[in-house]
């Protein structure tokens, strides 16, 4: 009876680990990463185990931990685990992974991230030009519009004068 009921409460032993699939930050700043978790079971601190590691590239093998610059920045009771790395520097490039594990889930969770390091801002787009295409367009639209309206209007008008001259050259016969 107590599986069964441990069954409808929770259907699924296991968690989802959410993470962004990249993370793009300029070389000298600090930059947070995210990582949260969802579980049917409540965290027991006693338990529970997080773990964050590094990885150069996705062939690389050798996982390193972190240095100094590395601060946790979730809130366990949110179930957020993520990370602060203060001064990116270029050599933080690669792929975060996070790990969670929380019992009774039976698998442990994981996420991954591609971090990327920008040396310079990306420029900004310019959408002048796509603003006057637009525009023009529009423009040409309403243009056309407005003169199938007054030819509708026109062609109207000159029936309406059409059926009343042949309604006076009626009456007068």
């Amino acid at each position: 009876m107590c599986i069964f009921a441990s069954l409808i409460a929770c259907p699924v032993n296991s968690m989802d680990v959410l993470v962004p699939p990249q993370i793009y930050a300029l070389n000298g700043t600090d930059v947070r990463i995210p990582c949260a978790f969802t579980s049917c079971y409540k965290l027991d601190p006693s338990k529970f185990a997080m773990n964050w590691t590094y990885q150069e590239t996705s062939n690389s093998t050798e996982e390193i931990r972190f240095g100094d610059r590395v601060l946790f920045s979730g809130n366990l009771d949110k179930n957020d685990l993520s990370i602060t790395i203060l001064d990116v520097q270029l050599t933080d490039e690669g792929i975060y992974n996070c790990y969670v594990r929380n019992p009774p889930d039976r698998i442990q969770g994981h996420g991954t991230i591609q971090f990327v390091v920008l040396t310079e801002l990306p420029p900004p787009r310019d959408s002048t030009i796509a603003v006057a295409i637009g525009a023009s367009v529009g423009g040409i639209l309403a243009l056309l519009i407005l003169s199938m309206v007054v030819v509708k209007c026109i062609r109207r008008h000159k029936n309406q004068e059409l059926i009343s001259d042949d309604d006076i050259v009626t009456r007068k016969l």
